[in-house]
């Protein structure tokens, strides 16, 4: 754990921070820059949406408003949180129990003045709890926030009920605080120069109060034990990810051996964000399969854009899965959705424009890693996955304009926060090049994949028609016809990914510096570069100059 944790970040309350989030394969939580809060507590079919709760109390002020900077360092297995304030060092350590709905915290406080000090910790709490069984068809989960509230006092712990479905949500400190009310626990606490104090946390979730009662006794007593085995059960998981014939998934990605700690943590990283998605949930109806948006929204869907994206690693750590996910969609109308949600199988979202390319890659992918050409005769319905393929590398067609390129609509078909970002652009018209040249590569018809090629090597002259000469970016045609230059990652990386023995060595300098001149920054880097035109449009952390892509 310790050689895959984050650097110490440090922000206070209103800082453009996207705070960590954790898993334990049924749910996430996500913390907050507070001491203690936490949101987004999911356990589909249990969701609280965004509900703050949790949240530090310092003698009676709320944390946030005393303007303290929080510093915050993620593992995989738990999220550790500091502050000082008036010479008390003050740090939290949350984490998912394993194998259960409920999070667990320990807090602790030290004085490193030298005088004796008084003080009055607290945390506040809310419910917001429900139960859905439906689609979870909006990024923001289910939540309701009319919860009723009820001490009980055998638990010694505050319970929110949901008023609409059967869910409840049991929160409680231990040791028993010394003041509760409806929403906060206080202590009344005497620190000697140097001295410690501690209390815990517990959010437990379940269907009734005797659902998420066993889960709060089983932990409250013992936070310091769970955290304990959240962390063994975090380094069996990752140890796991490079053994053959793990437990835990049908395959294995291969073990780096390099005295490079950086290209190593790099290597670790990208194998650990495939796997902080995998969801293990007894209601999936699907299975194991992978939550791909986490932990704010999106908390049960698998999303073709973004699965195919680490389709590699799918392929390689669990390829079972992977196939039983792409029949799936073959199944599914791709042009309606943007992908499934797990708890009924639905189809969610609006139609993505690359979801054409995300299925040949993905699928092409899966063949390329697993020698399963048998797959190709397989059959959805009364259609072969290879017929399946050669549609979705034709589609385009349908879109196809005068200037020869596929126009692929608004911006909520793309990138949705890039206004100039639409119609006809560079990157899914050289995916389409990508597919046709795919799906030639797997047919048994040499004529077919003759015709293939050919077209894919007319569609990339087009293509080159939206180049900027010089810049290294590329343009988007609209319907009347006007081009306007696009200065995103989007085109950069799928292009390159696709049909990058088509650039000229000028282009591919060109590209190259236009990545380090507009969207390198000195820790990561610009989705769009904020000397586009479109800055002004939206700041939505991912594909804007506020996100990374």
């Amino acid at each position: 754990m310790e050689d895959l944790r984050s650097d110490a970040l440090t922000h206070r309350f209103g800082d453009c921070f996207n705070p960590p989030g954790l898993t334990n394969f049924l749910g996430c939580v996500q913390v907050t820059t507070d001491l203690t809060c936490l949101q987004c507590l999911s356990f589909p079919p249990f969701a609280t949406a965004d509900t703050p709760t949790a949240s530090f109390i310092l003698d009676d002020f709320h944390f946030p408003a005393l303007g303290q900077s929080v510093t915050i360092t993620w593992y995989p297995d738990r999220i550790v949180r500091e502050s000082v304030f008036q010479d008390l060092y003050l740090t939290s350590v949350v984490a998912l129990a394993v194998g259960k709905m409920a999070a667990v915290m320990k807090i602790t406080i030290e004085n490193r003045s030298e005088a004796h000090r008084h003080v009055a910790p607290g945390l506040r709490v809310q419910g917001g709890i429900t139960k859905s069984l439906k689609p979870w068809n909006q990024a923001v989960p289910p939540s309701e926030q009319d919860n009723s509230v009820a001490w009980n006092a055998e638990k010694q712990a505050l319970v929110f009920r949901a008023r609409h479905s059967s869910a409840v949500s049991m929160q409680g400190a231990w040791p028993p605080a010394e003041g509760v009310d409806r929403n906060s626990f206080r202590y009344a606490v005497q620190l000697e120069p140097g001295a410690q104090w501690q209390f815990y946390y517990v959010n437990a979730i379940g269907e009734n109060v005797n659902e998420a009662g066993t889960v709060y006794d089983a932990l409250i007593r013992d936070v310091t034990g769970e955290l304990a085995r959240v962390r063994s059960n975090w380094n069996t998981e990752l140890r796991a990810l490079f053994t053959p014939d793990n437990v835990r998934y049908s395959g294995e990605l291969p073990l780096l051996i390099t005295e490079d700690a950086d290209i190593r943590k790099l290597y670790w990283m990208g194998a650990l964000g495939v796997a902080y998605s995998k969801r293990c949930h007894p209601l999936s109806v699907h299975g194991r399969t992978y939550d791909t948006l986490m932990p704010r929204y999106w908390q049960s869907a698998m999303v073709l854009w973004d699965y195919s994206l680490s389709a590699p690693v799918h392929a390689l750590l669990d390829p079972i899965v992977m196939r039983a996910s792409l029949e799936r969609w073959l199944r599914m109308d791709v042009h309606k959705y943007f992908g499934t949600e797990y708890l009924t199988g639905s189809g969610i979202g609006p139609w993505y424009a690359v979801n054409d390319y995300a299925m040949v890659s993905m699928a092409y992918t899966y063949l390329r890693w697993s020698g399963d050409l048998a797959w190709l005769k397989h059959r959805t319905g009364h259609t072969s996955v290879q017929e399946f393929l050669s549609r979705y590398a034709l589609n385009w067609k349908q879109f196809k304009q005068p200037s020869g390129l596929a126009g692929y609509g608004t911006l909520y078909n793309l990138l949705e926060c890039v206004s100039s970002y639409t119609h006809e652009i560079a990157a899914l018209n050289a995916a389409n090049v990508f597919s046709m040249r795919a799906v030639a590569d797997l047919l048994e018809s040499s004529e077919q994949a003759s015709l293939l090629r050919q077209e894919a090597t007319h569609l990339v002259a087009h293509i080159q028609e939206l180049y900027v000469d010089g810049k290294g970016y590329w343009r988007a045609r609209h319907p009347d016809g006007t081009m306007h230059e696009v200065r995103h990652c989007y085109d950069l990386l799928t292009v390159l990914n696709t049909i990058p023995q088509d650039l000229t060595t000028s282009q591919q300098i060109e590209i190259a510096n236009f990545f380090k001149r507009e969207l390198q920054t000195e820790t990561w880097m610009h989705a769009l570069s904020p000397i586009d035109e479109d800055v002004l449009f939206s700041v939505r952390p991912d594909h804007q100059w506020t996100g990374a892509y």
